[in-house]
């Protein structure tokens, strides 16, 4: 016998009702501008964070041409002012020396008679290899006989008028002058020729220190 139908039974398809509110979600989604899509704020913030750390990176690397470029600065200044410490110290040292130079030259032009001559080859060898040893660290000699004066390479210290010679023409050296690397250590002591009556450009003379 069959069953009677009852009015109030209903059937519910579970599969449809899913699918339906999964379709209605997603078109709400979609469709409405508030819903925040959790993708699109993630790739926001990556982007975000990337570009800060390349700024950073950006940054540091100028920090480091920065530093790169003082230490440089300061190595060569360093090595610098070493070089010139030790340079003021050869200076001192052969300021020292010239007047033993000078005593040589004064030794070989005091004895001149051939009773000397063994004596002469020594004082001569002797301050020659001392001249060597002053060049070879820089020092060089002014030329000054037969020059034109100079301030900065020459003391005058006495002046002769006289028509033979170009006015500040030096006539006699009283004592050699020396340079160190290009640095004027002692300036040679000198006679100047001045044409009388007449303004010369060389200074007075100067009274003799050394």
């Amino acid at each position: 016998m069959a069953e009677p139908k009852r009015d109030d039974e209903k059937i519910f398809s579970f599969d449809d009702g899913g699918r339906e509110e999964r379709e209605t979600g997603s078109a709400s989604a979609d469709g409405d501008p508030d819903v925040i899509n959790p993708s699109a704020t993630g790739e926001t913030a990556l982007a975000a964070e990337i570009a800060k750390l390349r700024a950073e990176k950006e940054d540091l690397l100028q920090t480091l041409v920065r530093r790169q470029a003082d230490f440089e600065n300061f190595r060569k200044r360093t090595e610098r002012d070493r070089s010139e410490e030790g340079r003021r110290g050869v200076e001192r040292m052969i300021l020292d020396l010239i007047p033993v130079l000078d005593g040589f030259d004064r030794a070989l032009s005091a004895h001149d008679e051939p009773a000397f001559e063994e004596y002469r080859k020594g004082i001569t060898l002797i301050r020659k290899q001392l001249w060597e040893a002053l060049a070879r660290h820089g020092v060089q000699r002014v030329d000054a006989a037969g020059k034109m004066f100079d301030p900065h390479m020459h003391q005058a210290i006495e002046r002769v008028e006289s028509q033979e010679f170009p006015d500040g023409l030096i006539v006699d050296v009283f004592q050699d002058g020396y340079t160190f690397h290009g640095r004027i250590l002692r300036p040679a002591i000198v006679r100047v020729a001045i044409h009388p009556g007449e303004e010369s450009g060389t200074p007075a003379p100067e009274s003799q220190n050394n």
